[in-house]
């Protein structure tokens, strides 16, 4: 009996919904899966000693067999990040333009992967299974951000990536309106739009009038410049390279990331480089301070970024000066204020004049405010309506959106990750089902080896310090031969607290003759005395809860 075909159209956000970052979303009718973007996240603060953190691709797991391919919307680390990871298990096109493609490969070549990575350009169509996508061009603050038009068997489904509307855009490429509202009037089913600036009235800022901003500035200047941006934004970069080249300065990349970008972009001729004016960081004492623009990445006060290092006096070759102007062009990802804050703060103390956005335009966001995210639904004409990449808050902004641009507030679903939404020709609703997803944390080597449990350690031991006792006993005589010995890390002075630690000696000693007496001799019963005593003296003479490390010898 042939197996009866699906008529449901299931989308699974598998990251990226009540988030920032770890964007990736599956759209799966019948046999066939494709994927929308595999972004990582930066870990939280409470996250100790983790890199990155990525999607969990449970889920593709069970229905490998129906994966056909991935499409990319951009080059942005939150949505081509975990592109590395995924491909260490599965073997899957990856479809992109020719910057991201450029971006995806070099990510590859640090795990020693290649990839089958196919460049599409605006007005090309790709066949996947079920599913033929439109690739259409937007803007975003970096260069060749795509957009998608779906045709599934239940209908058009038209996702936006990340976009803006900049009408003066550095490139000249501007959204193509005209086939917008073509689309528009074909009809499209289910609109999935970025929300992360839906809380913002009005239109977003031009790139082109940073670039102004930002030539006051250079012009201005009496000694170095040093701009802080994100590595990917190419033409912020570009701006910044014909300034200096036009005010007779030479420019230094500083930052991994950002000599990465500034290669791949001059490879793929997304830069071209003035002549004459591109020098190695380690150059920067051969010239005088006035004839210098430094661009480095750390806008975001990244802990190991290369402006943070400068902030607190440890970069080798930049030491910031009272006479430098730094810029940061760029605004705090949420999360990141305080820690942005803090380096403003220190490069102030060492009196450099730090311009930011809150007081110059010097950034442009790459997200599209109220009136753009209007005018988005206004030209598509989306039957239902479905919010995505941002916080709550974000989504509920842009659902009110769409209701205002009259959008029943039926045909409006407000996702979460792990959660299936399930499409017909008539209907576009939250079901029931929730599958598996979450937080993968990758630290080193290790990929989704540190869990909740290991980082509640984590974070007991930097608040609580440390303390090992070790015993070496005879099992046959039942003496102890060496020991109990503390030691503390992070915990007390010792020095201070010499009493306390032999008093916690004895009562350990006491503690192991009674058990002994009581013919305990198990190792792991042991062990548990030794930490329960020690926890419970520690909290009596101190009120503190350090981590205890017990270790029993056997001989």
């Amino acid at each position: 009996m042939a197996r009866k075909k699906a008529t449901r159209l299931r989308i699974v956000p598998l990251g990226g919904l009540r988030e920032i970052g770890k964007n990736i979303t599956v759209f799966e009718y019948d046999n066939d899966i494709i994927l929308l973007d595999c972004g990582m996240a930066f870990p939280d603060s409470d996250m100790l000693g983790v890199d990155v953190v990525i999607p969990d691709f449970t889920y593709l797991r069970e229905h490998a067999d129906k994966l056909r391919g991935m499409i990319v919307t951009h080059a942005h680390e939150d949505h081509i990040g975990a592109i590395p990871f995924l491909l260490q298990e599965f073997d899957l096109p990856i479809y992109a333009s020719r910057l991201t493609i450029g971006f995806i490969r070099n990510k590859l070549k640090e795990f020693d992967l290649t990839g089958d990575l196919r460049e599409v350009a605006p007005g090309d169509y790709v066949r996947l299974g079920s599913f033929v996508i439109e690739i259409l061009h937007t803007t975003h603050s970096v260069a060749d951000a795509l957009a998608f038009c779906i045709d599934t068997p239940v209908g058009r489904i038209f996702h936006t990536g990340d976009f803006k509307i900049d009408l003066t855009p550095i490139d000249g490429e501007t959204i193509d309106f005209a086939r917008l509202s073509q689309i528009g009037q074909e009809g499209v089913l289910l609109l999935m739009s970025d929300s992360t600036n839906a809380g913002r009235k009005g239109t977003s800022l031009s790139e082109r009038s940073v670039g102004v901003s930002l030539s006051n500035i250079i012009k201005d200047a009496p000694g170095r410049i040093i701009i802080a941006s994100f590595a990917s934004n190419v033409h912020r970069v570009q701006k910044i390279m014909d300034l200096a080249y036009e005010n007779g300065r030479k420019l230094a990349v500083c930052g991994r990331s950002m000599e990465n970008m500034v290669q791949i972009a001059s490879e793929l001729n997304y830069i071209t480089v003035p002549p004459d004016t591109l020098i190695d960081i380690k150059q920067i004492r051969q010239y005088n301070d006035d004839e210098l623009v430094i661009v480095t990445t750390g806008s975001q006060g990244e802990s190991m970024s290369a402006l943070t290092r400068m902030a607190a006096g440890d970069h080798k070759q930049v030491k910031i000066r009272s006479t430098d102007t730094i810029v940061l062009s760029s605004s705090p990802i949420p999360g990141n204020e305080k820690t942005v804050s803090n380096i403003v703060n220190l490069l102030m103390e060492k009196g450099a004049d730090v311009i930011y956005n809150e007081i110059a335009d010097v950034h442009a966001s790459g997200h599209a405010n109220q009136e753009e995210l209007k005018l988005i639904m206004a030209l598509l004409k989306p039957e239902f309506f479905m919010p995505v990449h941002g916080e709550v808050k974000h989504l509920h902004y842009h659902a009110q959106l769409a209701e205002d641009m009259g959008i029943p507030s039926e045909n409006i679903v407000i996702g979460q990750n792990g959660r299936v939404v399930e499409a017909t020709a008539a209907k576009v609703a939250l079901s029931s089902e929730i599958v598996a997803h979450g937080e993968v944390m990758v630290d080193g080597f290790g990929i989704g080896d540190v869990g909740r449990i290991v980082l509640n350690e984590r974070k007991n031991l930097s608040q609580a310090g440390l303390v090992t006792v070790t015993v070496v006993y005879d099992t046959a005589s039942r003496e102890i031969i060496a020991g109990p010995e503390l030691h503390t890390r992070g915990f007390i002075y010792v020095q201070e607290y010499g009493k306390i630690l032999e008093d916690a000696r004895i009562t350990v000693e006491e503690a192991l003759l009674h058990a002994y007496a009581e013919n305990i001799t198990d190792v792991e019963a042991l062990r548990k005395i030794l930490k329960d005593v020690l926890r419970n003296f520690f909290y009596v003479n101190l009120n503190r809860n350090p981590v205890i490390l017990p270790v029993v010898i056997e001989v």
